[in-house]
């Protein structure tokens, strides 16, 4: 699938590593435009057709020459290209950096089922063919430790180009939104998610402010203690409700959970 996964539960129909360049404001659905080149590992995944390239899902530089993304973002049969440095899909800024990616250079989770959304797994790398050049409007993100669990209510933030609302329009200019995150206690609730949501993911928002189709793959971005950002999620999937659907928060995979995946995928290649 080429957007953010939005999923249907029977019961419910029943200026340095991860810094921000300036100061959050306190409001993608129901966000606002980004300040210009804010998330500086936000990156645009975007699929060839016809000769033209498309946005399809966000993902995050992780590593000079490597990107995080959902692995329902990914398809054998594309031609993928990543941006970095895209603030404006209307405008060339002179900041954007276009990598081509080789076919064999993407690797989705082995035990990620397009089938089984609930099952997890929701996760994928992508080697860029060559190193980004970092600077002030590129920079590559922060990860937190293996296994590290946020509280209920970190106020984190999502970033991505996705749908303003549901079945609404693509911005042209990067969004963000605050999405305070609703810990597996709350989240797995029978009224909320039920068991739809598994322990390697982390839910985030569950009201008026959301992910939206176009935002998969792209960060889920929290706050650490030395006050830089880490990326602790990878936008995978809504309520088929609606992208802001009360107590349907948006479900990230859970960055901490695939911390050995991810190292030994980028040693082996």
């Amino acid at each position: 699938m080429l957007r953010l996964l939005s999923f249907l539960l029977f019961v419910a129909a029943a200026s340095g590593f991860g810094q921000p360049s300036y100061s959050l404001s306190s409001r993608v659905v129901n966000g606002e435009d980004a300040d210009l080149y804010s998330w500086r590992w936000q990156v645009s995944l975007q699929y060839e057709k016809n000769g033209t390239f498309y946005h399809t899902c966000g993902g995050s530089l992780i590593a000079p020459d490597w990107v995080i993304t959902a692995g329902h973002c990914i398809s054998s049969l594309r031609t993928y290209q990543v941006v970095l440095g895209e603030y404006d899909h209307s405008e060339k800024e002179g900041s954007e950096q276009v990598v081509p990616i080789n076919p064999g250079d993407l690797f989705v989770h082995p035990l990620w089922n397009p089938n089984c959304v609930s099952c997890g797994n929701d996760i994928a790398l992508i080697k860029l063919s060559h190193s980004a050049q970092l600077g002030d409007k590129v920079q590559v993100a922060s990860l937190p430790p293996a296994g590290d669990i946020l509280p209920n209510e970190t106020p984190c933030y999502i970033s991505g180009w996705g749908r303003l609302y549901t079945n609404g329009p693509l911005p042209d200019k990067l969004q963000q939104a605050l999405l305070p995150v609703v810990d597996y206690e709350h989240c797995s609730k029978w009224d909320w998610w039920g068991r739809t949501v598994k322990k390697t993911m982390v839910c985030a928002g569950g009201d008026i402010r959301s992910g939206c189709n176009g935002d998969s793959g792209g960060p889920l971005n929290c706050p650490a203690a030395d006050g830089s950002f880490q990326v602790h999620g990878v936008a995978s999937f809504v309520s088929a409700f609606g992208c802001n659907t009360l107590k349907k928060p948006t479900v990230f995979t859970r960055v901490s959970a695939f911390i050995d995946w991810i190292e030994e995928t980028i040693a082996s290649h």
